[in-house]
């Protein structure tokens, strides 16, 4: 494959300054790494390009014979390369500081640097589950439980060491809390660093461990939680609470805890979405006379609604804000309570029940008209569409 001018591969024009070559190879370099880039063997071919052009270009004097000659010129094969030039990636990396988030901001880069902040140990998390019922969730309320969880030792605050002791510095890492190997490779010296193996990355260690936690700094206790659950919740929802799960080791952060919501099953409404359904079942009499009836409502007060004279079966009526409100405002405000009317048909009937029944036979007014057939019609239709 033929080679690229330099200045066109880092994109910048044939007068550019140090600093704009620099830039222009450092943008390059970040968008080409091979670690932003792994298994990407077209990203990799562009970056040991870039890697090429800035070596070159970057050194006066390896750029004045570049300019003059191009790629003919003498010595050309002592640098465009990773070759003998000296040129190193560790020192190019090094040169970009905080772009590149440190020296080691990229895995397989770095030359050591200085002492990494010590890792904190973070708590596993916990899950609960809530049976919840309508008016629970109505309203909202607050649950407790009692939990058997990680805690830190009290016997050490949760340090891990005995009696108050020091930790003392790591003697493999000498208290970076990283191992730095270097390797001779095409691209030139080559560092990477992992996590210290005998203190975790903390940079110190536990001489005398705590006899009760053995030096985790945690132990197994009890401890109350209140979740505060608001109104308004559903089935299968979690609400987190943070740091209130299993503490981490040598005081490190505490996991969370999810709580998950389920719904009791209810004997009198059901739940669509913030509305609730309510099956009113009407005798014969009240359906086709109309009058006043009373239907329940979720805080267990009772509503009376009219029935208007004539009601047919299926017909619904909305109570308006009877429902259950959206979850800590959101959504469209507060759902209804919707009755749904069936009419009882009664399966035994008296002599007289019966005769009374046989005479409203051949009514007209009890055959129901063409609208009435239409409507109820249209209603089945709906129910299966």
């Amino acid at each position: 494959m033929a080679k690229r001018d330099y200045y066109e591969v880092l994109g910048v024009a044939k007068d550019a300054s140090e600093e704009d070559i620099k830039r222009a190879y450092r943008k390059l370099a970040i968008q080409y790494h091979p670690d932003r880039n792994p298994g990407d063997a077209k990203a990799e071919e562009k970056f040991k390009e870039a890697a090429e052009a800035y070596d070159v270009l970057h050194d006066p004097q390896k750029r004045q014979q570049y300019d003059q000659f191009g790629f003919d010129g003498p010595n050309m094969g002592g640098f465009g390369g990773f070759g003998a030039g000296g040129f190193s990636m560790d020192d190019i990396f090094s040169m970009f500081g905080d772009v590149f988030g440190g020296r080691g901001g990229f895995s397989g880069f770095g030359g050591g640097g200085g002492r990494r902040q010590a890792p904190r140990y973070r708590g596993s998390d916990l899950r609960l589950k809530v049976r919840l019922n309508l008016q629970e969730i109505q309203t909202g309320t607050t649950k407790k439980f009692k939990l058997r969880k990680d805690v830190a030792c009290p016997h050490c605050h949760g340090s891990g060491a005995q009696d108050g002791s020091a930790k003392e510095t790591c003697p493999t890492c000498h208290g970076s809390g990283v191992e730095t190997r270097t390797q001779q490779t095409m691209f030139g010296i080559m560092q990477s660093q992992t996590t210290c193996h005998t203190c975790g990355g903390e940079g110190s260690i536990i001489k005398n461990k705590c006899t009760h936690c053995n030096g985790d700094g945690i132990v197994k206790g009890d401890e109350v939680i209140e979740v505060n659950i608001p109104a308004g919740v559903q089935e299968g929802m979690v609400l987190n609470l943070s740091g209130k799960g299993n503490a981490g080791k040598h005081n490190g952060i505490n996991g969370d805890i999810q709580v998950m919501i389920e719904e009791q099953d209810d004997d009198t409404f059901v739940r669509d979405g913030n509305n609730v359904i309510y099956n009113l079942l009407l005798d014969i009499p009240t359906a086709i006379l109309g009058g006043e009836v009373e239907v329940p409502s979720i805080d267990g007060k009772k509503k009376r609604i009219r029935i208007e004279p004539g009601t047919q079966p299926g017909k619904t009526l909305r109570l308006r804000g009877m429902g259950l409100p959206a979850v800590q405002g959101y959504g469209h405000g507060t759902g209804d309570l919707v009755v749904n009317i069936s009419v009882y048909i009664p399966k035994t009937l008296s002599r007289e029940e019966k005769k009374m029944v046989e005479s409203m036979r051949d009514s007209d007014n009890f055959k129901g008209d063409n609208e009435t057939r239409q409507t109820i019609f249209q209603k089945f239709k709906n129910y299966f569409s």
